[in-house]
């Protein structure tokens, strides 16, 4: 795959991530604004400072929500589009539509699903401000932990699919990265910060709502990404499209 190529897959991948943005936008503020502002209230509630507010709430849920997740889905629409291209041809014989669908999917597991499980989204007033450091260096490194540890099921499926057959292949590789992932949980220290007094609906409203934020994002990314690698990649002509007739060929008499 030269340059151009690249260069104009990375581009629709932003495109795309945009698109995407903009879906999962709709969801993160019908869905992750209601338990944002219970936790905002149950901070409100049980501080005893008065802190000067730099950016007011309606801002923050309106301009500053719509800014945070559209940079995201930009970005994320990037990476993903350059791991397109290195996956394209590589990890089975798919097509650009499917394997756009398959890295969407492996992307939400590994990038979000399988960190989530181990350190899960907290509303507002949960954890501690002292131990934001820690909980970001666990987590980013749970984050790498997963990805690394995907790829290399990855590889190992392909090594394995030539002497055990792909379903077979497919299994093991599954069951390694099921087991490494597991033992990364065991050795990863647990944090647990949330305050017994807080309401359990309103963090499992807010861990859903992040979950389905980035369900969206990833499945609306392999969505339209794969349309415009497709048409990209393999072009049709005009004949096969529309069915018109090849200059210098005779229409049929009806």
């Amino acid at each position: 795959m030269n340059s151009t190529i690249v260069g104009k897959l990375l581009a629709r991948g932003m495109v795309a991530g945009l698109v995407a943005g903009l879906l999962a936008l709709v969801v993160a503020y019908f869905l992750g604004e209601p338990p944002t502002k219970a936790g905002i209230a149950y901070e409100a509630a049980h501080s005893h400072e008065e802190g000067e507010e730099l950016v007011s709430r309606a801002a923050q849920s309106t301009t500053g929500l719509a800014t945070g997740v559209l940079v995201y889905g930009v970005g994320l629409g990037g990476v993903a589009a350059l791991a397109y291209c290195f996956a394209l041809g590589r990890v089975g014989a798919f097509g650009p539509r499917a394997t756009a669908g398959l890295l969407s999917l492996g992307g939400l597991i590994a990038v979000y699903v399988v960190p989530f499980l181990k350190y899960p989204a907290n509303p507002p007033a949960v954890s501690d401000p002292a131990t934001i450091g820690q909980r970001t260096t666990l987590y980013l490194l749970m984050v790498v932990l997963s990805v690394l540890l995907a790829v290399a099921a990855v590889i190992l499926g392909k090594r394995l699919a030539a002497r055990l057959g792909n379903w077979n292949a497919t299994v093991a590789a599954g069951a390694f990265f099921t087991l490494a992932v597991g033992l990364a949980y065991a050795f990863l220290p647990a944090v647990n910060e949330m305050p017994k007094d807080f309401p359990a609906g309103v963090v499992w409203q807010f861990r859903i709502s992040a979950l389905a934020i980035q369900a969206t994002l990833w499945a609306g990314f392999g969505l339209v990404f794969g349309v415009l690698a497709e048409r990209l990649l393999e072009p049709r002509e005009s004949g096969e499209r529309f069915g018109s007739v090849e200059p210098g060929a005779v229409a049929p008499s009806p």
